[in-house]
């Protein structure tokens, strides 16, 4: 009897123990099993659960809270909802799926603009197009965000608002059914230049923020560079006659009361001859007028005589002074020692021989211009101006004169501005003097004048390098993580230096200032293939 009670004994302990073994085993598959919620994974995507460190909260995709949005980088674990891991659906959308609810989701552009298309599910058999409410919301890496509302169009729902490019966001989908909401995220990186740090350094690609500054408004009126008139001058004879010598040379610096050329004339002679004479006659009458004076003072003469004498006098100093004048009207001096006809012309100024309509030998009339002497060390720069932009060109005004020919600029003065308006072109004259001490600027040179009529502060700006076109319309290259993306934006003033930016950007953000056509080209190797 001892032995049978020990045996059973000892066989009851087994059982227990394997029931008790059991009964902890299975205590921990179901703790395990049933202490997360289930999450919502794309078809196919071979994910089931989210991590409690990085997973969403169970009322994130069941109706607590499903307005928050995702987010990609710490709200998922191996891109679990995300269009990246997603299958394909029967209307080759992507197909995102909780327990038995899926969404299917596609971007087309059946309409000719591309639009939001949602299908719905239930155990993968079509649901009513009614049987829940579908909003989404479009968060693009600029931080701009779009609400899609939904119309049914045959048998899907289709977003009424256009999801324009570039197709680089997230959209978040969220289907309220009867019982409760579900959400999903698809992703899309449309465009996106993939280029590491290293990458990045390599090429000299510099990336700034977008930041305030203040933009100066300026016109750039066109202009051409001209004589200064007021110190440019056409040398004329006065006096036909034959060029007996030309001492000045085409493009040869002159000082004033330089000799330039000298010419024959018999009229210089004769004005020469006239002077002498009345100066002749003036000697006689002088001596005549004295001798008379003692005469009559001694009571020898008649004061008759002595009233003749003085009144010859007189008229002999008239005569010389009538000839002076006309020699000086003329350009000619009292004497010449070369002889009376000889005439000298003279430079009026310091300046520089521009035009010259003379050679040895040659008869000239008394007003041909033979010489034009002009001082170029200061130009005048003149500019059109139009009738709406003369406001802001005025008198006194600093402008900043440009060539188009070459790399150099300068400062000026508004000196003029015209009271009258063109009939044909319809603009005014605006004058700029212009210092040239080098000579540089040279009459007849294009310029561009830029007047600044405003200076204002811009809320968000960015550097002028940084903008390229793709497909003829402007945009930015936004910084990412891994890369750029072609961000499109409206721009406002710029000063050249500095653009405003007034939609797109968000102050703070960064994009690829010096180097951006590096960027560019890289998109233009990838852009051959787009899908969506």
């Amino acid at each position: 009897m001892n032995n049978s009670k020990s045996t059973i004994s000892k066989k009851h302990l087994i059982a227990i123990a394997v029931v008790l073994a059991l009964g902890v085993g299975a205590g921990a598959f179901i703790l395990q099993s049933g202490g997360k919620p289930k999450a919502a994974a794309a078809e196919g995507d071979g994910h089931g659960t989210h991590t409690e460190a990085k997973g969403h909260g169970d009322g994130e995709h069941h109706g607590k809270g499903g307005e928050k949005g995702h987010d990609d980088d710490k709200g998922h674990a191996d891109g679990e909802h995300h269009e990246k891991s997603a299958a394909k659906g029967p209307n080759g959308g992507t197909v995102f799926k909780e327990g038995d609810f899926s969404l299917e989701a596609l971007l087309s552009e059946d309409g000719g603009e591309p639009r939001l298309r949602i299908w719905l599910s239930d155990k993968d058999k079509p649901l009513p197009l009614n049987a829940a409410t579908v909003t989404a919301t479009v968060t693009r890496p600029s931080d701009e965000k779009q609400k899609l509302t939904f119309a049914v169009e045959k048998d899907s729902l289709v977003s009424r608002e256009i999801v324009a490019e570039p197709h680089a966001f997230d959209i978040e989908i969220i289907a309220q059914t009867a019982t409760e909401p579900f959400m999903f995220v698809m992703s899309k990186e449309e465009g996106k230049v993939e280029l590491t740090d290293a990458q990045i350094k390599a090429a000299s690609i510099t990336v700034d923020s977008a930041s305030a500054a203040n933009i100066k408004t300026a016109l750039l009126l066109p202009g051409e560079i001209r004589l200064n008139e007021d110190r440019t001058s056409h040398v004329v004879p006065r006096l036909a006659g034959v060029v007996e010598s030309v001492s000045a040379s085409l493009g040869q610096v002159v000082k004033k009361g330089q000799v330039l050329a000298a010419i024959a004339s018999p009229t210089a002679s004769e004005q020469r001859s006239e002077l002498q004479t009345a100066q002749k006659r003036l000697t006689l009458a002088k001596t005549t007028y004295e001798r008379e004076k003692k005469l009559w003072e001694q009571k020898v003469s008649a004061e008759q005589d002595y009233l003749q004498a003085r009144q010859a006098l007189s008229e002999a100093e008239v005569s010389v002074a009538n000839a002076n004048q006309k020699l000086s009207a003329m350009g000619l001096s009292s004497s010449s020692v070369s002889g009376l006809n000889r005439i000298e012309l003279r430079a009026p100024f310091d300046g520089i021989v521009i035009e010259k309509h003379l050679s040895l030998g040659e008869a000239v009339k008394e007003d041909a211009a033979v010489f034009t002497i002009s001082d170029l060390t200061q130009v005048w720069a003149e500019i059109n101006v139009p009738a709406k932009d003369l406001p802001s060109v005025r008198v006194g005004e600093k402008v900043t004169i440009k060539a188009t020919a070459f790399e150099a600029s300068a400062t000026g003065t508004v000196a003029f501005v015209g009271a009258l308006i063109g009939e044909q072109t319809r603009t005014a004259k605006a004058r700029v003097v212009l210092e040239n001490p080098k000579g540089a600027w040279r009459p007849g040179l294009f310029v561009n004048v830029e007047v600044v009529s405003e200076e204002t502060a811009a809320p968000v700006t960015i550097s002028a390098d940084a903008v390229q076109n793709v497909g003829e319309k402007p945009v930015v290259f936004l910084k990412v993580n891994g890369g750029f993306i072609a961000q499109p934006v409206k721009l406002g003033r710029s000063d050249g230096k500095r653009i405003e930016v007034l939609s797109g950007l968000k102050p703070g953000m960064p994009y690829a200032s010096t180097g951006s056509f590096v960027v560019k080209s890289e998109l233009g190797k990838g852009s051959a293939e787009h899908t969506h």
